[in-house]
């Protein structure tokens, strides 16, 4: 099963819920991710389009070749991606909603070929603020020279659902409009762009 341990972080995060819209910071514990540890991470919102890595995994500090800590989110991906991951990072926050990210590395000399995931789960701050989020980045296939960095593929922006209290799970947000189309596959096959930003879908849950 490719990236096995981005499910595990997002069944754990959904299994902290307990019917909730989003669980706290505070009640993320390492030990609920033991497996995935070295691929997870926490981040800080300190902007509307910016957040820093708090706690992250050694997997991420080998695709950098140096400590993460304190970095931007968007220091792992290439400047064409960045604009387009800084506008994902606030919907994430704002909605919020979760966001499945589907990453290649960009090619160079010592650096092979890399496809990566990356999911970004929102969490309430200790204030109630949606502030944080739990995170997995995998990349699959030797590291090579780092830094790596990565293009945006794909991504599926989903609302948060939470439950009603009547048996049902229903939406906690619309849909923005005009904020999804289909995306191109992972296979490397072009899909022909809808809009220039191409690369969000966004994904209604109505189980």
């Amino acid at each position: 099963m490719r990236f096995v341990h981005i499910s595990e972080v997002r069944d754990y995060w959904e299994a902290l819920r307990q019917g909730r819209d989003l669980p706290y910071r505070s009640e993320i514990d390492p030990r609920g991710v033991e497996r995935a540890l070295e691929y997870a991470f926490i981040l800080e919102r300190v902007a509307p389009q910016v957040a820093r890595f708090r706690l992250a995994g050694m997997h991420l500090s080998d695709l950098m070749g140096m400590e993460v800590r304190g970095m931007p989110l968007t220091s792992f991906f290439t400047p064409k991606a960045r604009q387009e991951v800084s506008d994902i990072l606030q919907t994430v926050f704002s909605g919020p909603k979760t966001a499945d990210l589907m990453l290649t590395a960009e090619p160079g000399f010592g650096k092979p070929e890399m496809q990566a995931r990356m999911i970004i789960l929102p969490l309430k701050s200790d204030l109630g603020d949606v502030s944080r989020a739990l995170g997995c980045l995998m990349a699959e296939g030797p590291i090579g020279r780092a830094p790596r960095r990565f293009d945006l593929v794909d991504c599926v922006v989903s609302p948060v659902v939470v439950s009603n209290g009547k048996g049902f799970r229903s939406t906690r947000h619309a849909a923005q409009e005009g904020f999804f189309e289909p995306a191109a596959g992972f296979d490397g096959r072009a899909a022909k762009p809808i809009r220039s930003r191409g690369h969000l879908r966004l994904v209604i849950s109505h189980e």
